[in-house]
């Protein structure tokens, strides 16, 4: 039998060890068998309880549905080539000039983040995007606003839905947030964070945005349809998707459960599909997601019952009485330094437990909430570890042969989160100031 101390200590063990292995990622282990052994040590070692497995689950169970149905329907619209389709007409429509094409690129990028999650944006639009710009004949430093803004804006403009980033579903869901309720708030700040999001990477990459093309070179959008009648009917299935989610909070109902019939009916009506397998796209969605988040929060639990949360709860509590403004930025930042050094899904948990935990109630929660959400958005840009996204988007440059060194990310994260995240947090708190 461990002694308090010993089950501290463990706690933060296990917690340093398994966050290690589902970044590293040894030998290919998958981040769901990573995250299902540290917590099944934290249960044999007494840090955590059985107990908190129904708990955790309670906390998991709708974003990680929600989160997994979201991806299958991207994974099909990828296959049809709807993405390709819509980044060939932002860059016609941009007829050559690659200031206003890299404007394009941003808002597409904002708009995919926003329906379809930051992963999507960051792992399908960028390849595509890269692709592009090699056809009209950038070299790679030229491509590289391109890609750059690609990747950001997926985590910086992931805010104004619950669908749009994994950790707004799990924030809202811990504090019984419905679909509307935070789309109302968090829409105006998604959009203050996108409009500082284009003057930082405009001001950092200016010097790259003055060459010119010919958009004669890109192939007309209606190539990139694979199959035209799945294609006009995934007008119907994102029509009824959001039509799902608005509704889901008025009739009280998880936003995973129409997330989930959309993807069901999505996958029927590609079944006859020569484009696409829909065996291989349930086989390829994220279901170790499931596993992680189940995994990695039991771990997180532990450090809960360490006293971890205790005493960022009491920092909380100190920092109260300074007002709204600083109470949002101390929050926000707070949670983005431990997104950047612990990975941004179990850092949402445990800013979840600690405001719970204070004594911060009414506007001063909702700031706290809502800017842990931020927080956990935006900081992962600091560094490559910050969230699991952004390593695979490393990755998938590379595959492309475009390669980012981590002191060259680290860097670049620094310079162009910084701004944008003070810009969003102060209006974060100026807008909760207005409608509550």
């Amino acid at each position: 039998m461990l002694s308090t101390f010993q089950v501290d200590v463990a706690a933060v063990v296990i917690f340093i060890a398994t966050l290690t292995l589902v970044i590293v990622q040894p030998k290919g282990l998958s981040i769901g068998w990573s995250a299902t052994g540290g917590a099944l040590v934290a249960l044999a070692l007494g840090v955590d309880q059985l107990s908190n497995v129904a708990t955790v689950w309670n906390i998991v169970w709708n974003a990680t549905l929600t989160f997994v149905a979201v991806i299958i329907i991207s994974l099909v619209l990828d296959r049809i080539g709807f993405f390709e389709w819509a980044a060939l007409h932002m860059l016609r429509a941009a007829r050559g000039h690659t200031m206003r094409a890299f404007v394009y690129v941003i808002i597409l990028g904002a708009v995919v983040a926003a329906l379809f999650a930051n992963d999507g944006a960051a792992l399908i639009i960028t390849p595509i995007v890269y692709q592009q710009m090699r056809v009209l004949g950038f070299s790679p430093r030229q491509a590289m606003p391109f890609v750059m803004a690609a990747g950001f804006v997926a985590d910086t403009t992931s805010l104004p839905l619950l669908v749009s980033n994994l950790v707004n579903i799990v924030s809202a869901s811990f504090f019984h947030i419905g679909f509307g309720t935070y789309a109302v708030t968090m829409a105006p700040v998604d959009l203050a964070s996108f409009l500082a999001s284009f003057g930082v990477l405009y001001l950092y990459y200016r010097k790259l945005l003055d060459k010119t093309y010919d958009p004669g070179k890109l192939s007309s959008p209606d190539t990139a349809i694979k199959d035209v009648k799945l294609f006009r009917a995934s007008w119907v299935v994102l029509a009824a998707l959001l039509v799902g989610y608005l509704a889901s909070e008025p009739l009280s109902l998880p936003v995973s459960l129409p997330a989930s019939l959309i993807a069901v009916v999505f996958l029927f009506m590609a079944r006859r599909s020569e484009v696409l397998s829909v065996k291989k796209i349930v086989l390829t969605a994220p279901w170790k997601i499931v596993v992680f988040s189940l995994g990695m929060y039991l771990v997180v639990y532990g450090l809960r019952n360490a006293g971890l949360t205790h005493y960022l709860s009491t920092a909380i509590n100190r920092v109260q009485p300074a007002g709204l403004i600083p109470l949002t930025l101390v929050g926000g930042f707070g949670a983005a330094g431990l997104s950047a050094v612990m990975n941004n899904m179990p850092t949402v948990l445990i800013g979840c437990l600690s405001i719970a935990g204070s004594s911060a109630h009414g506007i001063s929660q909702l700031a706290l909430v809502y800017s842990n959400v931020v927080g956990s958005d935006l900081g992962p840009k600091f560094t490559p570890i910050g969230s699991l996204a952004t390593l695979l988007w490393l990755h998938v440059l590379e595959s492309k042969g475009i390669k980012i060194g981590w002191g060259q990310y680290f860097r670049t994260g620094i310079v162009l989160t910084v701004p944008v995240l003070l810009v969003t947090l102060l209006a974060l708190a100026g807008w909760i100031m207005v409608v509550h």
